[in-house]
């Protein structure tokens, strides 16, 4: 999600969250300017484990200024935005889950609803989706809802319609966040002419819904890691640490190959300058023997319950070899584990947690 001011600075032994998702006081999906109803009194949960939530993709959690955690993420069925919220963390994964939005039968929004971003914004709340004509589902277009009502799971939610971009290409994963008092939405979309899939965007935003000024290329795949299957970059995440932004992206197909690289830019420098990003070699997440986790990607970032310990968000399977299309297969499970920092002040995203390891523990203060 959105931030609507820099994070206050975090001990490095403590960790990061997610560009659209980052917890209260972050960067990406700051905190909300007006409450939500008031959240219902909930006992003190159990320790969970991973997976938070099953057969729920693309994942975004937002920390909202009430306290509570806001879920959204893509549904097997491609076929409509759901909603939970919880006060804690580990509560998401047996919170209740509303839908708010469905998709159309004819026309526009009406196939492959996907990667859904809730943002609080000027006192209202927005949803950033894609989706395409149920009569041409490949034509895929970043759209985005309006309520605003205080409490999300209430009001109407409004089609403020789609966010026209350059060209009308294949295009989705929009994020926005603000930086130095300007707001900025990060996508992906394939450029004519260009040999890839999609590549990643950055503009300033006039509204929540339009794009103002340029808008520049932040990244294509260009090495080895991010070609597989596909020439993908997608799914922009942004935080903010220590003097500078990060983001996060997935690259390559959505199977086993699928995984996560980042970007890098001085908070001081011009962010439309694609020269001032920088860009790892190397992935900085990866699929896992190991732990049993493969094809992690599509991530965000949130804090802990204590509202310090930074978290990482993503989707993953349990399991590396796929019976057909992997869009098919349901079982890309949200999960969660505590991000950490390297010393010289770059995230450090280790390798994806086992599941049925306890989360509770893996995402408290480090010491």
């Amino acid at each position: 999600m959105s931030r609507d001011h820099d994070p206050p600075r975090v001990p490095q032994r403590r960790l990061v969250l997610k560009g659209a998702a980052l917890a209260a006081g972050a960067l990406a999906g700051g905190p909300a300017s007006a409450g939500a109803a008031p959240l219902p009194p909930q006992p003190e949960p159990p320790p969970f484990v991973n997976p938070l939530v099953r057969q729920r993709a693309d994942p975004h959690i937002h920390r909202h200024s009430d306290g509570g955690y806001y879920f959204t993420a893509t549904v097997p069925e491609y076929d409509r935005i759901v909603l939970r919220r919880s006060r804690t963390l580990g509560g998401l994964a047996t919170a209740a889950e509303s839908v708010i939005w469905t998709r159309h039968t004819t026309g526009v929004m009406g196939a492959h609803i996907w990667a859904p971003e809730l943002h609080r914004i000027g006192g209202k709340w927005y949803v950033y989706f894609a989706s395409a004509p149920a009569e041409s589902v490949w034509d895929i277009r970043i759209w985005v809802l309006e309520n605003a009502h205080q409490d999300p799971f209430a009001g109407t939610w409004v089609e403020r319609g789609q966010v026209r971009t350059a060209w009308e290409t294949f295009s989705l994963d929009a994020t926005t966040f603000t930086h130095r008092g300007s707001r900025y939405l990060a996508w992906a979309q394939h450029e004519p002419g260009m040999e890839n899939n999609t590549a990643l965007w950055l503009s300033r935003m006039a509204n929540p819904w339009t794009l103002t000024g340029p808008q520049i290329r932040l990244s294509t795949p260009e090495f080895d890691w991010e070609c597989v299957g596909y020439r993908v970059n997608e799914g922009p995440a942004v935080l903010a640490r220590n003097g500078r932004l990060f983001l996060s992206y997935s690259a390559s197909a959505t199977d086993h190959h699928y995984c996560m690289g980042l970007l890098t830019v001085d908070a001081d420098a011009d962010l439309m300058d694609p020269a001032n990003w920088s860009k790892s070699p190397s992935p900085v997440f990866t699929s896992s023997d190991t732990t049993g986790q493969y094809g992690p990607g599509h991530n965000c970032f949130t804090v802990a319950d204590d509202g310090l310990t930074d978290v990482l968000v993503y989707h993953a399977r349990p399991y590396k070899e796929i019976t057909g299309d992997p869009l098919n297969d349901p079982n890309r499970h949200t999960r969660v584990q505590r991000l950490g920092w390297h010393r010289d002040g770059t995230p450090d995203f280790g390798a994806p947690v086992p599941d049925a390891a306890p989360v509770s523990d893996s995402v408290k203060e480090s010491a």
